[in-house]
């Protein structure tokens, strides 16, 4: 769901003036490897997901640097760089491959092929750990993430579960947010890669003012390799991109569960 919200935001800001989104899926079936931009694509079964926009395009300077994070091409405070990159993580950690081809004035074209799964899908179960309400106005989060669309939709689904939802969208800005706000905030839920400020040097800083906060990290990359990206003396707790919100949900009340438990023990 992100890779397609990511994408389909990145063509929106392609067509300041408006024009047309198509995004399409379709089953492929590569009997011999193909080379694609220099990259090899083993044969196989895949599901290629194709996201066109109708905007202003790129040239081959740009396209170079696409998927690098914090490469951006937008106005200071118009964007961080983080949305194609984070495109990219999800699609490699997936086993996929991600393509772009664009022409200036003429338009953009992302090719995502992900492996098919030969098993049927299952609906995730809405068991009491996903469903569950906290009373309103029983405990506060503050969520940091970059991408506005992702913001919005992190904040929306909180608030429908109960929580008081506080929302930033960088490191910087967290810190303002949480200095205007006097009650205690339970759980900040961090990107761990973001501009300006990363997560694990935002929840130092606000750990230093506000030492019963919890930290949950977002991230598109695995446990391993955020570990060695944000080295800490705390506990890691990370929940990977991309998620349900009942996933963040469930994860959010063991976090507390957790912390209650080892205040209340002697």
């Amino acid at each position: 769901m992100q890779v397609i919200m990511n994408l389909a935001v990145n063509a929106r800001d392609a067509m300041p003036a408006g024009g047309n989104l198509t995004i399409e899926t379709v089953n492929l079936i590569l009997e011999e490897g193909t080379n694609i931009d220099g990259v090899e694509i083993p044969p196989g079964a895949y599901v290629l997901l194709s996201v066109r926009d109708t905007g202003m395009g790129m040239d081959a300077e740009t396209h170079a640097h696409i998927f690098e994070p914090f490469f951006t091409t937008k106005a200071e405070g118009k964007g961080t760089g983080l949305g194609l990159a984070t495109v990219y993580g999800i699609v490699k950690q997936n086993g996929g491959y991600v393509f772009a081809e664009s022409e200036l004035g003429k338009g953009t074209i992302f090719k995502v092929y992900l492996p098919q799964v030969d098993q049927p899908f299952e609906i995730p179960s809405l068991n009491s750990a996903e469903t569950a309400q906290v009373s309103a106005g029983s405990e506060r989060l503050l969520v940091v993430e970059d991408e506005p669309a992702f913001r919005d939709l992190l904040h929306a689904g909180l608030q429908s579960r109960g929580y008081q939802v506080l929302v930033a969208s960088n490191g910087v800005e967290a810190l303002q947010v949480a200095e205007r706000h006097s009650g205690p905030i339970r759980i900040l839920i961090t990107d761990v890669i973001m501009p300006q400020m990363s997560g694990p040097e935002l929840a130092k800083s606000l750990k230093k003012v506000r030492r019963n906060t919890e930290v949950l990290y977002m991230s598109s990359y695995t446990d391993d390799r955020v570990e060695v990206m944000s080295p800490s003396d705390d506990e890691l707790t990370l929940i990977q991109k991309p998620f349900y919100i009942g996933e963040l949900v469930r994860k959010i009340q063991e976090i507390m569960g957790r912390t209650d438990a080892g205040r209340s023990s002697p």
